[in-house]
Formats: C-alpha cells, structure tokens, sequence
C-alpha cells in the first residue's frame, strides 16, 4: 500500500521558515505529480506547489516568491521550502502524490497532513 509520510511543520513567528517534507512510495514504470495542499482553518483545501514528473513547477498566487518546491528523487522525497511565512500560510499541510501512465499507476495518494502555526 502506497504510503506518504510528512514531516517538517511547527510553529514559527511571522517571518521566519520552515521545511516540509513528504517521503513517497513509487513504482519506477509511473510517473508522479506531487504536491502540496493545505487547509486553512474553518477553509477549504486548497493547491499551493505542485512538481510535475517533468520536474516544471507551480505555485498558488499566494505563495509565489516565498515558497519553494523540489524533490529529491533517490530519496522519493519532495519538500517544500517556506520563507517569509505569514499568519495566513496557518494550516494543515499535505502531501499528495498522483500517478499515471500505466493502467496500474492510476493512483491519488494523501498524506495524513502535517500542522504549520504562524504567529504575527
């Protein structure tokens, strides 16, 4: 069963960074897009990074400038840098991984979410 496990979230002041990381279970013959949602209090879950197998990037509006995405494929890690938080990047944070390609790589996967607090 594939598996995402997080790691990385904390409280911080405004201003101040924090590291995600997500570490995959992958089946060499797929291609994976994996990214980073979160899930503001009392708000829907909502797209912030995404890295796609071809190793292009995107970022929700919000975030763009302060946050970054990477992966680290020997380790089937990806994390996600952020710098300069605010009170609003408050929520809980998950990693997904969608597979494709193969008729077996059809997959979406979740993480169980890891917390991230800012404080002003």
């Amino acid at each position: 069963q594939v598996q995402l496990v997080e790691s990385g979230g904390g409280s911080v002041q405004a201003g101040g960074s924090l590291r995600l990381s997500c570490i995959a279970s992958k089946d060499l013959s797929c291609q994976y897009d994996m990214s980073w949602y979160r899930q503001p209090p009392g708000k829907q879950r909502e797209l912030v990074s995404r890295v796609y197998s071809d190793g292009k990037t995107s970022y929700a509006d919000s975030v763009k400038g302060r946050f970054t995405i990477s992966q680290e494929n020997a380790k089937n890690t990806v994390y996600l840098q952020m710098n300069s938080l605010k009170p609003e990047d408050t929520g809980m944070y998950y990693c997904n991984q969608f597979g494709y390609g193969r008729a077996w790589c059809a997959e979406e996967v979740w993480g169980q979410g890891t917390q991230v607090t800012v404080s002003s």
